[in-house]
Order: C-alpha cells, then structure tokens, then sequence
C-alpha cells in the first residue's frame, strides 16, 4: 500500500425527505444564490417549484442558469460565470446530477479567475480559488455530489476535459432517493456504468498489499449489480434508489475506496474522446470500452481479474486456467451490461471508424494514460477497433 493523505469537507444529508432542507442548508453559506439545472424533468416533477419556496422562505435571492446539458458545454459555463459576476452571486446551488454539478463546479472555479476558465482543462492554470457550492442530487451515477472534480465540453473544439481541486468540493450535498424515482430507464442504467466503471478505475491496480481497498470495491460492484435491476423494474423501490445512490457517492469521493492505491482512468479518458464528438452518454461510451479495455490489459496482472471473477461474479475457477476465468469475467461484465440494456458497440450508436485515428492522438495529448497498462497512441487505437 502506498503512503497517502484522505480528508473530505462536504458534508452528507442523505435520506428521505431531505429534500426538504434545501432553504436551510443554502441560507447557512450564501444569501444571493446561482441556482443551476439541466432540462424540464425539475420542474415537471415539482422538485423546482419546492427548491423555490424554500429559499425564498429562506430569504436567499436566486438567479438561475437553466439548460446544463448531458455533456456540459464551456459556453454555458462561460455564461454562468458571467452571471455570477453581474448578480454577486455568493453561491452556487446545482440541482441534477453530474453535469449539472460539474457545470456549477466550473462556474465556481471561473468566477474569481481574471484568465478563461478552459485554462484550467488545458493544464495551463490551477484552481486557487472558488466560490462556495451545494448540491441536490437527482442521479446516481459520477460521485460528483462529494468530490472535487468537474468535466467540460468544448463542442468547437470537439474536446472534452476534466480539472479539479478540493475547492471544488460541495460544502454540502443533499441525497434524497426519493428524488430518483422519475429518472429515466436509460439514465439509471448508464448511471449504473458510470459507478462501476469509477469502481474498475481504482480496483484495476497494480499496487499491492491493498486488502481492504480491494473489498470495498468489490462491495461497490456487488451491491450495484444487485440493485439496478430492481430500480428498473419498480422505479419507486426505494431501498434499491438509496442503495445506488450511496454506490454513486462511495464509488468517487475524493479516494476513499482507493487510498494507497495508483489508479489506472484511462478508459475515462478514451471515453472522454468519444462522447467529446459524437456527444453520446458518458455511461453508454463507457459500457462499450470498459470491456474491451478489460480484453486488452487483463494479462499485465492477470491475477487480479481471477479475483474479480471469483469475488464479484461468482465464477468457480477450479478447474479452469487463469486465462480462462479471467475471460469468464470479462465475459460477465458485459453480458451484464447488456442485460440492463447498456449498447455493446460503437456502431449501436452510430459510431464507425472515420475519427479512430483523432481519439486516439487526442487521448494521449498529454503522454500515454493508464497506469496498470500504459496505454501510447496505437494501444488506444486498439481498444477503439476492438470497442467498433
């Protein structure tokens, strides 16, 4: 296990009817608010009209940024930070799941900086300060509701981004289950993918020695594959709702299933280049490449997905050589994806292989990724044709 340092400011209210202490928990950290959201679905499920009333009652001055979109945009961004500067906002208030609250994460971060916000995606600056933040969780899915990190899109460019820093940390973070019940089927699952493969990214490691990091994950993976398929066949199961969420949320905060332990992203990363021009679900470009990542790096610890098809699958092994249950969980891994109804293939989205060769150079613009393979521009390609 490697040395390491764990702290985590944002404070949970997890349960039923939390949602109802939205007012209070604002008017404790600002008085002139940025309430940021994404589509229709907060309104028609009266979830906009009750966060309204309780900040007014809790005499907080609201402005709003409507419209965050799946894979936020850095011109909504740049807009909401030229609102917070206009109105004074003294705090941000993002209700939705995780593009909503990466949207507010990179508004927060860009309000005080005198440079373009986008400095912060290009490794050409550092977040040294932010405004405050809250969450209303209606998601489970990126974990973003109590980490530091945010996710852009720069549709011009056709790139997408990742920045953070412990100032982007929610202050607080509000999960009602509840408030998940009218998520569509799609979302749950892609929401679904997005927690496990956050699980795959800090369990797939090269790091000895790691026991308990290893169990949690492993606890993560089990819990949501025993879950998912009960909130998608009653979306009003409440303990299956609450189960996710908590997922969602332990699966990538801050490290606390991976302290000690180098992790690997690299499929994020290949995800990232996908969804950056063809604007799929982060969830549905990751049920494709996950797979096949798992396909092309399993033999560099090969021990390691044995106990994955053991501990997590089930599969018996005896009998079997390590290739063999290595595969026999990879195999589980995706038949699962397809039977909650995640696409299997690029081309279920439309994708074919004209923009190979630019997700590739895009992927390792910065150098090779991973860490428990590293992955150079032809090992990306790779992935990219075995994923078509």
């Amino acid at each position: 296990m490697n040395n390491f340092q764990f702290h985590n400011p944002t404070r949970i209210i997890f349960g039923k009817g939390t949602s109802d202490s939205i007012g209070e928990w604002t008017a404790k950290y600002g008085k002139t608010v940025l309430l940021v959201y994404g589509g229709g679905s907060i309104k028609s499920s009266g979830l906009y009209d009750r966060a309204l009333t309780q900040l007014e009652a809790a005499g907080v001055k609201v402005h709003e940024l409507a419209g965050i979109e799946p894979n936020p945009r850095l011109t909504t961004v740049k807009r909401g930070i030229e609102l917070c500067r206009a109105q004074g906002v003294d705090f941000i208030l993002a209700i939705g799941g995780g593009s909503v609250i990466d949207a507010a994460k990179a508004i927060a971060a860009g309000v005080p900086y005198k440079g373009d916000v986008w400095d912060f995606f290009t490794n050409q600056a550092r977040i040294q300060e932010a405004l405050p933040l809250g969450t209303v969780l209606t998601l489970a899915a990126t974990g973003s509701e109590m980490n530091g990190n945010t996710v852009v899109s720069n549709w011009e460019e056709k790139l997408k981004r990742g920045a953070g820093s412990p100032l982007l940390n929610p202050v607080f973070s509000i999960l009602d289950p509840v408030l998940t019940y009218s998520v569509p089927r799609n979302q749950t699952v892609y929401g679904s993918v997005d927690i496990m493969s956050h699980v795959f990214e800090q369990y797939f490691s090269l790091t000895p020695d790691t026991p308990l990091q290893e169990r949690l994950c492993e606890s993560i993976l089990q819990t949501v594959i025993e879950n998912v398929e009960l909130a998608l066949d009653n979306p009003e199961h409440y303990e299956a709702r609450a189960n996710l969420m908590w997922c969602g949320t332990m699966a990538l905060n801050g490290g606390l299933i991976s302290v000690g332990v180098r992790n690997d992203w690299a499929s994020h990363g290949i995800e990232h280049e996908i969804s950056a021009i063809y604007d799929i679900p982060h969830g549905g470009g990751l049920a494709v490449v996950f797979p096949n990542w798992m396909k092309y790096v399993h033999k560099e610890r090969i021990d390691r997905f044995v106990q994955y098809a053991e501990r997590v699958w089930g599969i018996k092994t005896e009998g079997k050589s390590q290739e063999e249950a290595a595969l026999a969980g990879i195999q589980a891994t995706r038949e699962f994806f397809t039977r909650i109804g995640a696409e299997a293939r690029l081309a279920d989205f439309g994708i074919g292989s004209d923009q190979l060769e630019r997700m590739a150079e895009e992927a390792v613009r910065y150098g090779p990724i991973g860490s428990f393979k590293v992955l150079a521009k032809d090992d990306v390609k790779a992935i990219l044709e075995l994923s078509l």
